[in-house]
């Protein structure tokens, strides 16, 4: 049984950073910046009109919750990168059609863009998936 072998999924060259990410330390050095600014508020508050601590304990909950939003949806946007690289690759070897049916031909290889998926074909035509593009085979 011959296995053919099967092109990679490469992001293009100015789109290899389709999802903006934070430096995990400067997230940290936001949460520890943040702890600290409430520590010195503790430590130098008016003794004769000190702050009430369930206001600074919604303030750290507030804090912590936004910071397991970002989390969230950083973990999300990973996931559906994933998925579109996966349902990409299942193009190769697939017959398509541009909307127009100007191109149609054989996918060679796939390329992820900002855009959606590109699908580049044997000829060396591409074709723009996300523009209703057609899989006349697979």
């Amino acid at each position: 049984m011959t296995v053919s072998t099967i092109p990679a999924v490469v992001p293009s060259g100015d789109n290899t950073n389709l999802i903006s990410k934070t430096d995990n330390n400067n997230k940290t050095a936001d949460y520890d910046a943040f702890l600290n600014l409430l520590v010195a508020q503790l430590k130098n508050q008016d003794p004769t009109n000190p702050s009430d601590p369930a206001q600074f304990l919604s303030q750290l909950a507030s804090f912590s919750g936004v910071e397991q939003q970002i989390k969230t949806n950083e973990h999300l946007t990973a996931l559906l990168s994933m998925g579109q690289a996966g349902e990409a690759v299942q193009l190769i070897g697939a017959t398509v059609a541009s909307a127009d049916g100007s191109v149609e031909g054989v996918v060679a290889s796939v390329t992820l863009s900002n855009s959606g998926v590109i699908a580049n074909l044997q000829d060396g035509s591409t074709v723009r998936m996300s523009d209703g593009a057609r899989i006349l085979s697979r």
